[in-house]
């Protein structure tokens, strides 16, 4: 397990999981790379959007030079290490493989990057630009903000990010899969953003330990990265019941609270048909939970979840009760016992009432609310009609000059690559901002 400042228990749930895909070894990693074709204008580059060389990254591991490799790849994406596991490579970079026109296995370019972030980027040195005397005060550290952060460090500028949770990462350490990356290593990755200069402090809530109006007068700009909010309910789920969870809540103590526990969990529902949703019935059904369901409003066609994942989660003993709304929670002295359901017509509830399912677990997957009081204590920032932060795509600016935004809290809730690409977009806005302007937020 690797050590970080962000300890974390060993008796954790999470630790029960194996890779998704193992590490490549030496010899791997040159087999596999030495199928890369160097394509010209390559497709593979035009899908990842971060737009990281991946044509010279799996060349320069071909050749032996590992640290070259992980170079090319920080230089376009700071989060490179953690991206290259959590991505869904198979609808972005892999999925626009040449090798797939041709209907051959495409490079496994995820595990190639893994290989060279894991074993090059130690030995990384990114340029470092001079001190520039400006100071950026960023909200949340999640995959948005520290990448924002970390490239706004290496343009010379101070970059503090307050975070209210204990531990940094967003859900990037609370919210990934395990089998795809556990929190203790994306806490390692948080450790290299700030070895680029970054500060992070944790534990302080805006609102509440630090006003916006104190940000904008301790800083020359602010960035807002701050995510979603909690899990959304459903007004049939008693949330109050012992056995009812947020998906959200739950990975995050599935992930870090030692004192989450599936002992007493043979029979496990899970309301949505999202990634998020097969996420956690996948994680269910790994951690040995004899009879997971998936209940989802609409038809298996319809489910907006990966189709990858979901045919994974078929393979691991998924099961899938379509066109079924929850109608009410039955409950057994305060604890869930059953699922009382209804057939859906085109997501919406009927009158023809659907046989109760077993459930000893509900995990609730339907989305998450926005952080419309955090946004509302900020001048000049609003909110789209569907709570999303208002902000320039390419810039991320938003209605004040001095504040940008990207990220979950912008986009709805996309990928981690996502969020980097906007944070470090970001960060190029705000460096031009400042630069071009002797006049900032603090000296204003």
């Amino acid at each position: 397990m690797t050590k970080t400042a962000y300890p974390l228990s060993p008796d954790r749930l999470e630790t029960k999981f194996s890779d998704k895909y193992p590490p490549y070894d030496l010899g791997e990693a040159l087999a596999e790379s030495n199928r890369c074709l160097y394509c010209f204008d390559a497709p593979c580059v035009h899908a990842c959007p971060t737009s990281i060389d991946i044509p010279t990254f799996i060349k320069k591991i071909a050749s032996g030079n590992v640290r070259g490799s992980a170079k090319t790849i920080l230089s376009a994406n700071l989060l490179g290490e953690s991206c290259a596991r959590v991505c869904p490579v198979e609808v972005l970079c892999e999925g626009d493989c040449v090798y797939t026109t041709w209907g051959r296995t495409p490079i496994s370019i995820g595990r190639l990057q893994r290989y060279a972030t894991e074993n090059g980027a130690r030995y990384v040195e990114l340029e470092r630009k001079h001190a520039t005397g400006k100071s950026i005060g960023l909200v949340g550290a999640g995959p948005a903000s520290l990448a924002c952060a970390g490239r706004l460090a290496l343009l010379g500028h101070e970059a503090v990010i307050y975070e209210k949770g204990t531990l940094p990462g967003g859900l990037n350490t609370t919210g990934v899969a395990p089998y795809k990356m556990p929190a203790d290593e994306v806490l390692h990755e948080v450790e290299f953003i700030g070895s680029l200069g970054v500060k992070i402090e944790t534990g302080v809530e805006v609102g509440k330990d630090i006003s916006a109006d104190e940000l904008l007068e301790k800083h020359d700009a602010v960035f807002l990265g701050p995510g979603l909010g909690e899990d959304s309910q459903m007004d049939a789920l008693a949330r109050d019941t012992a056995g009812v969870l947020g998906a959200v809540e739950w990975i995050r103590r599935m992930k870090t609270d030692p004192k989450m526990s599936l002992d007493s969990v043979r029979h496990a529902a899970v309301i949505g048909g999202g990634n998020t949703a097969l996420d956690a019935a996948r994680e269910l059904a790994q951690l040995g939970v004899e009879h997971v369901r998936l209940v989802y409003r609409r038809s298996e066609a319809e489910m907006r979840g990966y189709g990858h994942e979901w045919t994974q989660a078929k393979k691991e003993g998924v099961v899938l009760v379509p066109n079924a709304i929850v109608k009410e929670v039955v409950s057994q002295n305060g604890t869930v016992n059953s699922l009382a359901l209804v057939r859906a017509r085109n997501g919406k509830p009927t009158d023809h009432e659907l046989d109760e399912i077993r459930t000893d677990l509900v995990i609730v997957a339907i989305g998450q609310a926005r952080l419309l009081e955090l946004v509302n204590m900020f001048p000049g920032v609003e909110c789209d009609g569907r709570g999303h932060i208002v902000a320039d795509e390419e810039t991320g600016v938003t209605g004040n000059p001095l504040i940008f935004a990207a990220g979950d809290a912008c986009n709805g809730g996309k990928e981690v690559v996502n969020a980097v690409a906007e944070g470090q977009r970001a960060a190029t806005a705000i460096d031009a901002m400042l630069m071009g302007s002797d006049s900032g937020g603090k000296n204003a």
